[in-house]
């Protein structure tokens, strides 16, 4: 393997990678417009970490202060990078869909044209997510004293970066194209999956002052019983506190926030509810039923339920009990939610068969969520993994 030649090849390429600025391939153009008072003017959004160009808008002209605005050009430029000279060392960066065409753009967010006899537009986007890019167009350009960051075209432009030839750019770009598709479909899935629960969640559980909910299981038409939380179950608060957690413990131990840190004791062993009352995480709720574990003093445990389905109650309550509780919170210098606040809060619930089904549905959601959430984060490692090795450093 060369200095100049990356780690993971494809077959049949074996030349050494060339140094070559980004300006052989990439140059800004300026297609100015001077922005009239009674004209409307659509403008974009160029997000970080990669997450592309949207419009964010419209405004009349009478709205934008500058009058010296650039336009968006794809008909004599139709493969248009755009960056923002203060958020590109975030990965504010990306190329203008076809319904951005004619947006308006600042001084900021140059507009630059891509040549694609020299560059391959799918290798750049990746190239771009590279630490190698990072340390030669992006660090090497930050000039030191200035209160905010922001890199100029003109020595973006200028960056040595190494390249193959044209139709190696193409196979690396059609490889990491081909994967960003696939983590795509995955993140749409796993979007999809979310939203299902929360319609289930906001369907199978009785609006407030309701009796019965708007979706409801074959067989079952008795309406449901309104309990307080103190006559289902009991509850208690932890005893430790976050100096007694340690790095290699064995048992887990909640801190104030949805963390779990490691403890060398424990003192409960069952299946549990828990809810963090005072602190960063307030409001938020778990079900725990894996075994050992201790508690912070500022977690509320609820267990021992009676004619309950404590993973029902689990879903019931992280659907119910933020938005009410939170209202409730005692403010001061953070939010907290007092024991009564928790036991005297009403939950409606069916029969126990019912309650059953209701929870069956949503586990199995549960399990398909935390499924392709997996599989979402080994892609994502997946294609950091190949950023390391498929480009020239």
């Amino acid at each position: 393997m060369s200095k100049k030649s990356p780690q993971l090849r494809f077959e049949g390429f074996t030349d050494d990678w060339e140094e070559r600025k980004l300006s052989s391939g990439l140059r800004e153009y300026t297609d100015r417009v001077i922005v009239e008072d009674d004209k409307e003017y659509y403008q974009i959004s160029v997000r970080n970490n990669f997450g592309g160009i949207t419009l964010r808008g419209s405004k009349m002209g009478n709205k934008i202060g500058r009058k010296r605005q650039a336009k968006i050009n794809l008909t004599k430029y139709p493969q248009t990078l755009i960056f923002t000279r203060q958020t590109v060392e975030q990965g504010g960066i990306g190329w203008v869909d076809k319904y951005c065409d004619g947006a308006i753009v600042t001084e900021n967010m140059p507009t630059i044209s891509l040549d694609t006899s020299v560059f391959s537009k799918h290798f750049l986007t990746n190239l771009f997510q590279t630490r190698i890019f990072y340390k030669n167009a992006i660090l090497d350009n930050i000039e030191g004293g200035s209160a905010q960051i922001a890199i100029h075209e003109s020595k973006f432009l200028s960056s040595t970066l190494l390249f193959p030839n044209l139709d190696e750019q193409e196979k690396i770009g059609q490889f990491f194209k081909q994967l960003d598709d696939t983590i795509d479909l995955h993140q749409r899935k796993l979007d999809l999956l979310k939203e299902q629960k929360k319609g289930y969640l906001q369907k199978m559980f009785p609006k407030n002052g309701a009796k019965v909910p708007e979706l409801r299981f074959a067989g079952f038409a008795d309406d449901w019983e309104l309990r307080n939380v103190r006559e289902i179950c009991r509850i208690s608060t932890g005893k430790s506190n976050t100096q007694d957690r340690e790095e290699q413990g064995k048992f887990p131990f909640y801190v104030r926030s949805p963390i779990i840190e490691k403890s060398t004791k424990y003192l409960f062993d069952e299946e549990a509810v828990l809810t963090v009352g005072d602190g960063v995480g307030t409001g938020k709720v778990f079900h725990y039923v894996h075994g050992k574990y201790d508690l912070h003093q500022r977690v509320y445990r609820m267990f021992s339920f009676t004619h309950v389905n404590a993973k029902y109650f689990y879903y019931y309550f992280s659907k119910k009990f933020f938005d009410r509780v939170m209202a409730m919170t005692a403010k001061n210098s953070v939010d907290s939610v007092r024991l009564e606040m928790i036991s005297d809060m009403e939950i409606t619930i069916p029969q126990l068969e019912e309650q059953e089904k209701i929870v069956k549905i949503l586990s199995t959601l549960d399990q398909q969520i935390t499924l392709h959430q997996r599989k979402l984060d080994l892609l994502k490692e997946q294609k950091k993994g190949f950023l390391q090795t498929m480009f020239a450093k």
